[in-house]
């Protein structure tokens, strides 16, 4: 068979051709590459693919930009649930009680404390001005006065838990009307219901939703800076270093976290802090065998003997070349660390070990639900918050494991 051979003329125009197609413009910074950029520091071409890697798991990404928001709008909660008004205009004076706390004497009353949800000081505020409230007119811990309860069996008046209103057909028991207008109100709506002691299921999850996080990023990223800097002395140093450290940490791993947690909340009162810190005595020591393991592999590379030859300090070798490849393996245990550390806070709260009682907690509000079978809102809320929140952090590290995998990386680079 006959076969045609291409001339140079056929040729040239083919080559222009695949020139076209293969060239590709160069694609324009996103979002986070911005914020980075905006502060100064440039992604290098591996990291800038490393990024690109993790926006192509949509579902990661898009968990990791749900995750940012809600975050976020919590960080502001107390301008979107609480019992205080946002800004008021009394007698020509404009007043910002969301951040000031003004005494009632200010309104005409005799208390250290204004209630602003009380009717007579709510009447004379408008009296003589105006207020604007936020979104849900409750905090965490401010029980609703103005419910009126529900009509049971035998028409007996029910009260806490409160089930949402838009979930029961019950009538309301006999109550002034000015108390059901007021418990009607827009702003007075309990969207989730009402817990066991008359207080906002939805303004306890937004709370409790702020407070499980910053608990779980504190812990995250404290308790990897000490396990990243323990793993980088071992591995490097190596020898009798090495050795003594790995004794320490096989003394302390055998320490039960669990009656430590029983014997502390028996002398004191649990908090935020207390529960913060006697976790980061346990957790740090997860981080050690992946770093100590990195420093061990890179201490006799090339390329950190050409760094001891140049004179560079042995801390200036760990932290500058050393330390950046190690944080690949890091990084990608971060995201599940900080679902565990939630974990941990929503678990502790449900045994009664976490937070003090009345703080915003998303498992104490399991623990209600627990008590209150007859209430499925309380544990079905606290339920979806937590599994929010968890499965979030999960797919994000899933993207952050993807990114960072140096097979996928590479490939594309190529």
């Amino acid at each position: 068979m006959d076969q045609k051979i291409d001339t140079p003329l056929d040729v040239a125009p083919k080559m222009d051709a695949a020139r076209k197609t293969t060239v590709k413009p160069a694609a324009k910074p996103g979002l986070i590459e911005r914020s980075l950029n905006r502060f100064g520091y440039r992604l290098s071409p591996v990291n800038r693919r490393r990024l690109e890697r993790f926006k192509a798991h949509k579902l990661g990404y898009r968990s990791f930009l749900i995750f940012v928001v809600l975050f976020f709008v919590t960080l502001f909660a107390e301008f979107i649930a609480n019992d205080r008004p946002l800004v008021a205009l009394y007698k020509g004076e404009v007043l910002f009680p969301v951040l000031v706390d003004y005494p009632e004497e200010k309104f005409g009353g005799f208390l250290a404390v204004t209630d602003y949800r009380a009717p007579d000081i709510q009447d004379e505020i408008k009296a003589n001005g105006w207020m604007v409230w936020p979104p849900i007119r409750y905090s965490y811990d401010t029980i609703n006065k103005d419910y009126p309860g529900r009509q049971g069996s035998n028409n007996v008046c029910l009260g806490y838990p409160a089930p949402p209103p838009w979930s029961s057909s019950l009538p309301y028991c006999d109550a002034p009307p000015e108390q059901l207008a007021r418990y009607e109100a827009f702003g007075n709506i309990n969207w989730l219901g009402l817990d066991n002691q008359g207080r906002d299921v939805l303004a306890r999850v937004i709370y409790g939703f702020r407070v499980s996080v910053l608990f779980g990023l504190l812990l995250t990223i404290i308790s990897s800076v000490i396990g990243v800097l323990a793993g980088a002395v071992q591995g490097y140093f190596g020898g009798r270093t090495d050795l003594i450290f790995q004794r320490i940490l096989e003394i302390w791993n055998s320490i039960p976290e669990l009656f430590v947690l029983l014997i502390i909340s028996s002398l004191f009162i649990p908090g935020f802090w207390t529960l913060l810190g006697i976790l980061l005595i346990f957790s740090w020591t997860s981080l050690v065998g992946v770093v100590r393991a990195e420093f061990l592999r890179g201490r006799n590379l090339e390329y950190v003997r050409a760094a001891r030859a140049l004179g560079l300090s042995d801390w200036q070798i760990m932290f500058k070349h050393l330390l950046p490849n190690a944080m690949v393996a890091t990084l990608t245990f971060l995201p599940f660390k900080l679902s565990g550390g939630i974990a941990a806070l929503t678990a502790l709260d449900f045994l009664g070990l976490g937070m003090p009682p009345g703080s915003p907690s998303l498992g104490e509000l399991l623990l209600q639900g627990k008590k209150h079978l007859e209430a499925p809102w309380l544990g079905i809320s606290g339920f979806v918050a937590v599994s929010i929140i968890l499965s979030l952090a999960i797919f994000m590290g899933e993207a952050v494991r993807d990114a960072l995998d140096p097979r996928k990386t590479f490939k594309q680079g190529k």
